[in-house]
């Protein structure tokens, strides 16, 4: 049973009820009027080492088609549902194009997903093949919209932008402390997102009067980081940047704490467990205080709370995923209508022009140039009493930073 099912409360699935048995009464004329369902790919890595993220998408797809069609589907298609093709790209991303192969025979009219930036940057271009459009969730390698794809719009902030407002806000809230961080340890997974991050670094970071000591590149998976963690303490940075996925963070923080390896600050830059709820759950004394510039919903606008609520009541976790895919599929929704149809060329042209803001997260209003929507940017959260806060910018944070963090 998908979310999808468990959401529908008691009382709507006795109007579905009754509504379905209503339908199988009327002539057969009028069932032939209901309008044909509009198919939308959702592609999440839900098996595989992204696993854990791949889930956390696809709850937010379920819960926004189920929301869709709990209040009438598109209506200028005549009240038409959203039917949901799930593809799991099992981390892989031969194995994504293949389901974007898969989706494109049952004739879905757009995709939602991707996540991984590999993933998204070999199935964006398979999908173009077909111009299917496609909205990407995360996937932060700049290349996935640098390719003049006109079918691919990514709805979040690329590592460009992330990166580029990390240093502005790491900047601000180390001049507001007296400047005591001087010195920089990266260190990164050493596929294409934390490559790229590692090199933007590299280059702004000394901008800004910043010393790098050391970059240091680590493969995911990695089982043992103490030699890393070794190189750190003798290195006795200011601040140690992360850029890798949930298992590398969580094994480098918690070495890092076994070791007694205590920077003025953890500064991660898009991490996978910085912003991740199991993170500081199962490890909060590793967690506590860590910085993060990453994707978050907006703590301020009350929808999230709703979402988050029936997300738990669900039994399962929350993390920036799911509203961000919530915010995606609406988006979505929100083109169809507006092209009054589920022709491919009219949804592009429709995402194209779109100015979507009822979304769940701290951007302004959409507007995609070369596919990259300019409204969206990150945040900077900290964990803060096994909570994760939003400390920057003002307008959006629910706490203020804890800088530098005492040893």
């Amino acid at each position: 049973m998908t979310l999808f099912d468990k959401t529908i409360s008691r009382r709507t699935a006795l109007k579905g009820g009754m509504a379905a048995a209503a339908v199988m009464a009327a002539p057969a004329v009028l069932r032939a009027a209901q309008p044909p369902a509009v198919k939308i790919g959702v592609l999440q890595p839900v098996t595989g080492a992204l696993a854990m993220d791949g889930e956390f998408g696809r709850t937010g797809a379920e819960l926004a088609i189920a929301d869709i069609n709990a209040s009438g589907g598109i209506r200028s298609l005549g009240g038409a549902k959203i039917e949901m093709v799930f593809g799991d790209a099992r981390s892989n991303p031969e194995v994504g194009v293949q389901e974007v192969e898969r989706m494109q025979s049952e004739g879905v009219a757009a995709v939602v997903g991707g996540f991984a930036s590999p993933i998204c940057l070999a199935t964006t271009q398979a999908a173009a093949r077909y111009d299917l459009p496609y909205i990407v969730d995360v996937g932060v390698s700049d290349q996935i919209i640098s390719r003049g794809l006109t079918n691919t719009f990514r709805f979040a902030p690329g590592f460009g932008i992330c990166t580029r407002t990390a240093i502005e806000n790491l900047v601000r809230i180390n001049n507001a402390a007296g400047r005591p961080a001087k010195t920089v340890a990266l260190v990164h997974e050493d596929g294409l997102f934390g490559s790229g991050l590692a090199k933007l670094m590299q280059t702004e970071l000394p901008k800004y009067g910043f010393e790098i000591l050391e970059t240091i590149a680590v493969p995911t998976p990695s089982r043992d980081l103490s030699n890393v963690v070794l190189r750190l303490r003798s290195l006795r940075p200011d601040l140690v940047i992360p850029s890798t996925y949930y298992g590398e963070t969580v094994l480098l923080a918690r070495t890092m704490q076994q070791q007694r390896v205590r920077p003025k600050a953890i500064y991660a830059v898009v991490n996978g467990a910085a912003s991740n709820m199991r993170f500081v759950k199962e490890f909060p004394e590793a967690a506590e205080n860590i910085m993060d510039v990453n994707h978050w919903h907006d703590p301020r606008n009350p929808k999230n709370a709703a979402l988050q609520k029936r997300v738990l009541d669900a039994g399962k976790q929350w993390n920036y995923n799911t509203p961000l895919n919530y915010s995606c599929m609406m988006l979505l929704a929100d083109a169809i209508e507006r092209a009054a149809s589920a022709d491919r060329t009219k949804i592009i042209e429709a995402l194209a022009s779109s100015t979507f803001s009822d979304h769940l997260m701290p951007y302004g209003p959409t507007k995609f140039e070369g596919g990259q929507n300019q409204g969206a940017a990150p945040v900077s959260t900290q964990v803060q009493k096994s909570e994760i806060r939003v400390v920057y910018p003002e307008s959006f944070a629910d706490a203020k930073p804890i800088f530098p963090v005492e040893s």
